[in-house]
Parts: C-alpha cells; sequence; structure tokens
C-alpha cells in the first residue's frame, strides 16, 4: 500500500470511529429524552391523583367543620339551658330560705 491509500484507511478509520460515538451520543440523548417523557407522565399521572386526594380531604375537612360548629351550638344551647336551670334554682333556694 502507498502511504496515501494508508492514509485515506486511516482518516477512514477515524472518520468511522467519530460516526460510532456520534451514534452512541444519540442513541443515549434519546434514551434520556425517553426516559424524561417517562418520568414527566409518571408526575403528570401523580399530580393528577394528588389532586383528587386533595378534593377529597378537602370535602371531608368541610364535613367536619360543619359537624364541629353544629356540636359547638348545641354545647352553648346546653350550656345556657344548664345556667338557666341553675338560676332557676337558685332563685328557688333564695324563696326558700
Amino acid at each position: 500500500m502507498t502511504p496515501t491509500l494508508d492514509d485515506a484507511l486511516k482518516r477512514l478509520e477515524s472518520a468511522i470511529g467519530l460516526l460510532e460515538a456520534s451514534v452512541v451520543r444519540r442513541l443515549d440523548a434519546e434514551k434520556r429524552r425517553g426516559d424524561l417523557e417517562t418520568e414527566l407522565q409518571i408526575m403528570q399521572d401523580d399530580r393528577a391523583r394528588l389532586a383528587v386526594e386533595l378534593d377529597g380531604a378537602l370535602t371531608s375537612l368541610n364535613r367536619y367543620e360543619a359537624a364541629t360548629d353544629d356540636i359547638s351550638q348545641r354545647v352553648r344551647q346546653a350550656l345556657g339551658a344548664i345556667q338557666g336551670v341553675l338560676a332557676r334554682a337558685g332563685e328557688f333556694e333564695m324563696e326558700e330560705g
């Protein structure tokens, strides 16, 4: 082989090596992109699931708050009734005494 042919073969081998490296990098980039798209889809699914769970939790919270308000009102009414009974009982004792 002549030096020119040897040089051409070396350049060809170098170019093939660069092409192979470029293909590997491209495949890696595509795989990472696919992985990122998969991760994004997983995060979107999680976000949707969490939104549904949050809505359910807020609904439950609203029900508990309404129940708490109702119970609080009933306790205040019961206290008022007890205070009224005690006041009348005190008046009765004063009248007897």
